[in-house]
């Protein structure tokens, strides 16, 4: 167990199924986990906001600093919460949008998140690749997280 994650066994390992044609984004509107890290240590101005769909267990476990709580996005009352979060933000922000929860090829959250920022008109939105689950793809690898609420 890490940080209150419990690791999933290696048969559960799936890659992710980014650029299929039934996915609500592209290739290009992802962003893997390194190279978010490094657009999280560049000036505030240049920090994309992250905002995490899952279950609010596993972000008070283990979430990736300064992510904003607005999931889950499975649920009606999640997505009116992001909706509701996301209505007054411009257009144009750079939006990172994660779960974690489980391997990301059967993720309930990201899709119906992605599909709905996308439909309220997000240019600059991207997803985080977590093929397996945040505590493989993040915490295990020793990148940032913060817990609580």
């Amino acid at each position: 167990m890490t940080g209150g994650w419990v690791a999933r066994p290696p048969d559960r390992e799936l890659a992710p199924p980014s650029g299929s044609a039934s996915e609500p984004w592209t290739p290009a509107q992802t962003i893997e986990p390194a190279a978010l890290l490094k657009e999280l240590s560049a000036r505030a101005a240049a920090r994309p906001i992250v905002v995490c769909v899952g279950f609010h267990t596993l972000y008070e476990g283990a979430h990736i600093p300064g992510a904003s709580f607005q999931g889950p996005a499975s649920a009606a009352a999640g997505l009116a919460d992001l909706k509701k979060w996301a209505e007054p933000l411009p257009r144009s922000s750079n939006l990172v949008i994660y779960c974690g929860c489980c391997p990301l090829a059967h993720c309930p959250n990201v899709r119906p998140a992605f599909a709905m920022l996308r439909q309220m008109g997000f240019r600059h939105m991207r997803l985080l690749m977590i093929p397996n689950d945040l505590a493989r793809d993040w915490v295990e690898r020793g990148y940032p997280v913060a817990k609580g609420k």
